[in-house]
């Protein structure tokens, strides 16, 4: 399912593959995704990505026991699914890491039955 499925107008997106920004325009016929306005072929690939299965990057913290800091900076390892952010944050809130930590350390594997991690985003002794 998409963001396409029960419009009857055009959905306008922002492309941010590249800085230029274009506005694209989205449209279905005959149940394909027809992409209006793209400046180059990043832009029709982002727009359809966007439209079937939007991610997004998330960055959030963990609390840490014995650390120099109370917090740990944390990062998705790649685009999470937007649809399930919320859940993600949730499970991230849960999470209680000891110190010392290095900087692309795993806190959380496969979140979510995703295949992608939630790693720390500095050291922290």
């Amino acid at each position: 399912m998409d963001n396409l499925t029960d419009l009857d107008k055009p959905l306008e997106i922002i492309c941010v593959a590249c800085p230029h920004g274009c506005r694209l325009e989205a449209t279905r016929k005959d149940g394909d995704i027809l992409i209006s306005n793209a400046g180059c072929k990043r832009g029709q690939e982002y727009a359809i990505n966007e439209i079937k299965d939007p991610r997004r990057m998330v960055a959030s913290t963990v609390q840490v026991n014995n650390g120099v800091h109370p917090l740990l900076p944390v990062s998705t390892s790649a685009p999470f699914p937007k649809g399930q952010i919320t859940d993600l944050l949730r499970e991230i809130r849960k999470v209680e890491i000891s110190a010392p930590i290095k900087m692309g350390q795993v806190v959380l594997e496969n979140v979510l039955n995703t295949g992608i991690d939630v790693v720390a985003s500095r050291d922290l002794n």
